[in-house]
């Protein structure tokens, strides 16, 4: 008994250790501590992004809040620039209960399983962010949560702004036809790489911090985001073409492990549901403030801009509908964009 208690000492000492070497706050050991017994609660936060982006500076915020709000019972401990893995990976330790939490969206959650979920990632879905916050009340989407409850995963918000996404190439882009054949970097999921392929692009999924190298190599010939994300990580350094498309106005959720969540007491819920909510209005106040400084260093460091006019706009969206045609071969209910756009409504 002695023996195995020892080793199960040294186990938990190394699990610390190595977690420790991610690069996250060395005061917690990481663990998934039981919400009941009395210990510290620690949220490991896991994202791409670098820490100076809206979404990083605004989950720096929200460890304050939540350290406030649960008189120091709980904690956040975040992970920037994907130190503990890629999204995909994250999101499977969640369905295995772990104490993780990462930034997602609807293309995403059709993959685990709620294959309606990814409408929201549609090309040109939205006219305006207004359309974007009426759906996120809506029925609708109350059901969509439902769902992805069921299959594990958990929303904290809904309410975060990551941006209008924009496309940045190695060669000019003046109109959608320019885009047939390129080479477009997106996130590995089904919806961003039909989307993109709608529009007459190749795309190609791969991790945001491989795009700068692919980038530089002529691997591919362009990466799509928001301006903060684009900028964030450097690619105006090796692409220097950039058209403001805003092909999807992507609010993003924050999700976490259902188990986990549910281990929780309710007032512990509560705190952390209140301090995602709290913390995306502060990341979308940051985004509105930001925007225009990150457009003006990108020409300040010799980007070419495109402010594409509303007849080559309107090229964009016929187009996309190639996209919803395929619901389909999404598995998306019948009818369903029609719902969702009287759900925006």
């Amino acid at each position: 008994m002695n023996k195995k208690a020892l080793a199960i000492g040294v186990a938990g000492s190394l699990l610390a250790l190595a977690l420790a070497g991610c690069g996250g706050d060395k005061k917690t050991d990481g663990k998934s501590a039981p919400a009941k017994d009395g210990k510290k609660i620690v949220l490991r936060v896991a994202y791409e992004n670098s820490k100076t982006e809206p979404v990083g500076v605004a989950w720096e915020k929200a460890k304050e809040i939540l350290n406030k709000k649960s008189n120091g019972t709980m904690e956040i401990v975040t992970y920037p620039d994907s130190q503990l893995g890629k999204k995909s990976a994250l999101i499977d330790s969640m369905l295995m209960g772990e104490n993780v939490c990462t930034l997602a969206d609807g293309a995403f959650y059709a993959d685990y399983g709620v294959p309606d979920f990814g409408i929201v990632f549609g090309p040109f879905l939205f006219d305006n962010w207004d359309q974007c916050w009426k759906l996120t009340k809506s029925q609708w989407y109350k059901d969509q949560e439902g769902k992805l409850e069921k299959k594990g995963l958990k929303l904290l918000a809904s309410n975060w702004i990551y941006g209008e996404r924009h496309t940045l190439t190695t060669k000019p882009v003046n109109k959608v036809e320019d885009l047939k054949g390129m080479k477009i970097r997106v996130p590995g999921n089904k919806i961003q790489t039909e989307g993109f392929n709608a529009l007459g692009a190749t795309a190609t999924g791969m991790p945001l911090g491989d795009v700068y190298q692919a980038l530089q190599s002529g691997t591919i010939e362009g990466a799509e985001n928001p301006l903060g994300t684009l900028y964030g990580r450097k690619l105006q350094e090796v692409a220097k073409y950039l058209i403001l498309d805003g092909h999807v106005k992507n609010f993003t959720t924050w999700v976490v492990s259902e188990k986990w969540f549910s281990g929780l007491t309710k007032e512990q819920q509560q705190w952390l549901l209140e301090t995602a909510e709290e913390a995306g209005k502060i990341n979308n106040e940051i985004q509105q403030k930001t925007e225009k400084d990150y457009l003006e260093k990108m020409k300040k460091e010799g980007v070419k801009v495109v402010d594409p006019t509303p007849e080559v706009l309107a090229g964009f969206k016929e187009k996309s509908k190639a996209f919803y045609a395929k619901g389909k071969d999404f598995g998306w209910s019948d009818g369903l964009y029609e719902t969702v756009r009287k759900a925006m409504q």
